[in-house]
């Protein structure tokens, strides 16, 4: 029988995890201890003297074992939180991130008003983004599209775990090409790594993020030059798009934007204080 409690596993694996220079390792123990044993934030707190099993164990090692090879702990997990919601991720899906969050906060703020809005996400990965919006807007519909039928799939299993299957649909396709609008909004995380950045990323999205998902081009705007298109003929005219943006493209995406005759209205900052999201409305006519 194994000695090893809930509490002693994930002290020494947060040790362990640190000594290799990973930098949360704390939070990256406690994480996998709780995949590993299936235990909530309140049972590891009430029952930290709870035994692992064998089983409990050998899989933990091999969690460790993938974690110090660079892995990130959602991949190994097959999950990450997103706006306090868990969505599962596959290689075939961008991992989301807390900063897209910006994007969920800014559109909700545009929709508060909005009786039962129709949302577009364009490029919608695990579908993070539209399905935040969807729990959070009970008389919403949504729509979420890619170029990735792997991704579509993670994406309907994801509203069907979260119970919003009724209210999202799925299409494959490059961008808003054969889409029936209109929409109240857009919103979408494009790629927007310059190709010859992408050998410098942070090694866990560099070897575990899809490039597909990454790759903005020569000059990390081709996927803006394309929303900044198609966008302004499938949005009503009261509607709004929100898009992310990457470090320092706030200016370049903000004229291709206002190029194509749309209101840019303000570039949204993340926690840092980065410019994350561009809101961009139709010109008033």
């Amino acid at each position: 029988m194994t000695l090893a409690t809930r509490d002693h596993a994930m002290r020494m694996l947060g040790v362990r995890l640190r000594a290799a220079g990973l930098a949360s390792p704390e939070l990256d123990a406690r994480l996998l201890v709780m995949g590993v044993t299936g235990a909530s934030d309140i049972e590891m707190l009430r029952e930290p003297g709870t035994r692992m099993s064998d089983a409990e164990e050998a899989h933990l090692a091999e969690c460790e074992r993938r974690r110090l090879a660079g892995e990130p702990v959602s991949r190994i997990l097959g999950r990450r939180e997103f706006w306090g919601l868990s969505f599962a991720v596959t290689p075939a899906t961008l991992d989301p991130r807390p900063d897209s969050e910006t994007l969920v906060e800014a559109a909700l703020e545009l929709l508060r008003d909005h009786p039962s809005p129709r949302i577009l996400d364009l490029g919608t990965g695990t579908g993070c983004l539209l399905l935040a919006l969807l729990h959070e807007l009970p008389q919403a519909q949504g729509t979420g599209v890619d170029v990735s039928p792997e991704a579509l799939s993670v994406a309907a299993s994801n509203a069907a775990q979260l119970g919003l299957s009724a209210r999202a649909e799925f299409h494959l396709g490059n961008w808003t090409e054969g889409l029936d609008g209109p929409f109240d909004l857009v919103i979408s995380n494009p790629p927007y790594i310059r190709h010859g950045d992408l050998g410098t990323l942070e090694r866990e999205v560099r070897e575990h993020d899809p490039m597909l998902a990454l790759d903005g081009g020569e000059d990390g705007l081709a996927a803006y030059r394309a929303l900044a298109l198609s966008i302004p003929g499938i949005l009503t005219q009261s509607g709004h798009a929100v898009i992310e943006l990457g470090m320092g493209q706030a200016d370049e995406v903000r004229s291709l934007f206002e190029s194509a005759e749309m209101c840019v209205l303000r570039a949204v900052p993340d926690l840092a204080g980065v410019p994350r999201a561009l809101v961009a409305g139709r010109p008033r006519r």
